[in-house]
């Protein structure tokens, strides 16, 4: 059973660092406020959730799994309400997006 979860937990551990380096390159490369912060938030609750998974699926059952999946249950609800937050007080505080920056897809 150990040797299962190394190999269900590498793909997710992977995947979550993959989303963080994803998110920072969003923060350098994104025009405003609002798309970096949405590069950082959306890459950030998704990378963590993976990251945690996998190391749960690595500390087997017991208190240690028990204690990241609070902190996991946690990050869920703070994370996209911290961002909310933030991009309200950014709208309020005068941020707006720039217009002249064009949309690549």
């Amino acid at each position: 059973m150990a040797v299962l979860a190394e190999w269900l937990s590498v793909p997710l551990l992977a995947v979550g660092i993959f989303l963080v380096v994803s998110g920072g390159v969003g923060l350098l490369r994104f025009p405003d406020i609002f798309c970096r912060m949405h590069a950082a938030g959306v890459t950030e609750t998704l990378a963590s959730g993976l990251i945690l998974l996998g190391l749960m699926l690595l500390a087997g059952w017991g208190i240690a799994s028990f204690k990241l999946l609070l902190i996991l249950l946690f990050l869920l609800i703070t994370s996209p309400t911290a961002s909310h937050a933030l991009a309200k007080a950014a709208l309020h505080g005068g941020m707006k997006v720039d217009p002249d920056k064009k949309e690549t897809f």
